[in-house]
């Protein structure tokens, strides 16, 4: 089954097509893209929250998510104080 892994910076991103065997998991496919000895704050597939255990679909899209450097929250409110 094809999959995509993407990880992305602010201004550059990178994205590695696969072809997994049937019942391939995330953990799979990120070991298979170079991308699992990576730092990340958390997976998603297509946007959703997703563990490494999580079973991949034909097409799905997995995005590799970076730490927030800071709440969103607290960004939110400083530029409200101007």
């Amino acid at each position: 089954m094809r999959v995509e892994v993407i990880r992305a910076w602010p201004h550059r991103f990178e994205s590695v097509v696969l072809d997994l065997p049937d019942g391939a998991v995330v953990a799979d496919a990120l070991a298979a893209s170079g991308f699992a000895d990576a730092a990340h704050a958390a997976i998603a597939i297509h946007g959703v929250n997703a563990t490494a255990e999580t079973a991949l679909r034909a097409d799905d899209r997995v995005e590799v998510l970076r730490p927030l450097l800071i709440d969103p929250k607290d960004a939110r409110r400083r530029r409200a104080r101007g």
